[in-house]
């Protein structure tokens, strides 16, 4: 996750008084069902032709997809979107109320910010005497102080995350038939037994703002940050994903105060740039823990759905739910931002691992030599990591750590054994280019090493297979700014039948010209004239391998 130190964002260029009606315009534009209604500017169902309860709701804008993502069969019938983080209008609201009303009242989902309550509060008084309306207030954020509600006259709990799972359910009983009353009533009980709670590493950048919302210092995270750019309750360094987990679920729970065995809804959201594998982490720890607490987490949702711009973050929604709320969950939602499929069972902890190869080397003799290569190489990794940042996207050094540091030192067994582990080691459990080439090079290497026990000799055959194997598999060759440049005249020095010395010094020489090239291989190749001035990193990694043979002898 973002460690905090990221530059903000600066958004798409585009006039920003026409940023939000070109954002709606793309949505419309994009989406069969959907309307833009001017005047005075609310988006709504165009396909809808039953004649129950409807629903509306809004909200500033920097949240999508909620509101105006989730307009859809079985969803909303309307929402009305502010400017960014800023509440919608009393006549917004007013007039998509009377807009997508059918006659069996119009069920308003509300948020608790008090823009927004105050808005819709309005706007049903506006309509009082047209349409039959009621309204949701979702209240489930447990970083604002539920002891600050109506009888302090604070504003309570904000409403996030959960506003969408009241707008998922309320919208699949409204389309079964149920009265606005009904609606009204199972909406309130998602909102009662639902509470949240949201962490950012990183801020956001409201567009046409000249800094982000919050400044953090690297290592630092916001613990209860708001979906509004609001700072959380605390700052603290930032944490393993099992130990954040524990802490949010400790005040979800202890605020909701399930019983022991309840069944629960849980829903992991990203908050703008979160990475799906993150909030996967995420809800792999939720799901851990509370069936460890004894919870049966009978659905699951993870999905950015409820997001504050570009904020670095993700919240965590715990609700306590029956058989009816599940079943209205699962029902099926023409909302486009809804996701297709989700979760229609149970969700239990899974221990997942991939198979360990064969490719130890810590029995036998040390073997000094590759010792020293693969301890160079695994005390380089950051270095590695930066070059290849440079010079290509930055996954070399992280490939060279996935091959090699899980070797202890020294490696021990006979040269055929441990080129043989190091080649196993680069084609499964580094994968990518750099796995398959230095692969297929110690592959070789560990090949001939089986033939002869004299190291040159073997160096002599395996590397000129080697290069003739990769040269066959990517098509490099020398000058293309590759692993090759160094390995194509280490094998050259070696047909000449010089010194070791001299072959790794051929080898040293052939990746240091890489830093005047331009690569038209592999990933560098994307990059262009922004790499020239950067020693490729597979090359220099040929490099150390030629030296340490060289100095061992």
């Amino acid at each position: 996750m973002s460690d905090g130190t990221r530059p903000p964002h600066t958004w798409i260029a585009v006039d920003p008084d026409r940023f939000l009606t070109d954002a709606i315009a793309g949505l419309v534009a994009a989406t069969d069902h959907l309307a833009w209604e001017p005047d005075p500017g609310f988006l709504h169902r165009t396909d809808r032709t039953d004649d129950g309860v409807a629903l509306v709701s809004g909200g500033g804008s920097g949240h999508e997809p909620m509101h105006s993502g989730l307009v859809g069969a079985g969803m909303l019938d309307a929402a009305c979107p502010g400017l960014v983080f800023t509440s919608p209008n009393a006549l917004q609201v007013a007039a998509a109320t009377r807009h997508v009303d059918r006659g069996a009242g119009v069920l308003h989902i509300v948020k608790n910010y008090t823009g927004d309550v105050m808005n819709f509060r309005v706007a049903r008084t506006m309509v009082r005497d047209e349409v039959a309306t009621d309204h949701v207030l979702v209240d489930d954020d447990v970083a604002t102080d539920p002891g600050a509600g109506d009888d302090e006259g604070g504003p309570g709990r904000r409403g996030t995350g959960a506003t969408v799972l009241v707008e998922k359910v309320c919208g699949a009983a409204a389309a079964r038939g149920d009265s606005l009353d009904t609606v009204t009533a199972i909406g309130r009980r998602v909102a009662h037994n639902a509470r949240s709670f949201s962490v950012a590493f990183a801020p956001c950048t409201v567009p046409e703002a000249r800094s982000p919302s919050f400044d953090l210092a690297p290592g630092e995270m916001e613990f209860g940050v708001g979906i509004h750019g609001e700072a959380g309750v605390d700052r603290i360094p930032q944490q393993p994903a099992d130990e954040l987990v524990d802490g949010m679920l400790g005040r979800i729970l202890a605020a909701l105060q399930p019983d022991d065995g309840d069944d629960l809804l849980v829903f992991v959201n990203g908050l703008g740039t979160a990475h799906p594998l993150e909030l996967n982490v995420v809800f792999d720890q939720a799901v851990r823990q509370l069936t460890d607490r004894g919870f049966t987490v009978r659905r699951s949702l993870v999905a950015s759905l409820v997001t504050a711009l570009d904020m670095a973050g993700f919240s965590l929604t715990v609700v306590r739910c029956d058989d009816e709320i599940v079943e209205l969950f699962d029902a099926p939602t023409g909302a486009p931002g809804w996701p297709a499929v989700t979760a229609t069972g149970a969700s239990r902890p899974v221990d997942v691992h991939f198979a360990e190869p064969d490719d130890a080397a810590d029995s036998g003799d040390e073997s000094a030599w590759l010792t020293a290569f693969v301890g160079r190489v695994q005390e380089s990794i950051d270095d590695l990591t930066d070059l290849d940042r440079q010079a290509g996207d930055g996954d070399f050094g992280t490939n060279m750590a996935a091959a090699l540091r899980h070797f202890g030192l020294p490696l021990r067994g006979s040269d055929s054994e441990v080129l043989r582990a190091i080649g196993t080691s680069f084609l499964v459990r580094a994968g990518g280019t750099s796995g398959a080439l230095f692969g297929v090079f110690f592959d070789e290497l560990a090949r001939a090493a089986g033939e002869s026990d004299d190291r040159l000799e073997v160096l002599r055959t395996g590397v000129v297979e080697a290069l003739r194997r990769i040269q066959d598999l990517g098509g490099a060759r020398v000058g293309d700014d590759t692993l090759v440049d160094a390995l194509s005249p280490a094998a050259d020095a070696l047909g000449a039948g010089v010194s070791l010395a001299e072959v790794a010094t051929a080898a040293a020489d052939g990746a240091e010209s890489t830093r005047d090239l331009v690569a038209s291989r592999g990933r560098a190749s994307y990059v262009g004239d922004r790499a020239r001035g950067v020693v490729d990193p597979g090359a220099l990694v040929v490099a150390w391998f030629f030296a340490a043979a060289a100095d061992d002898l």
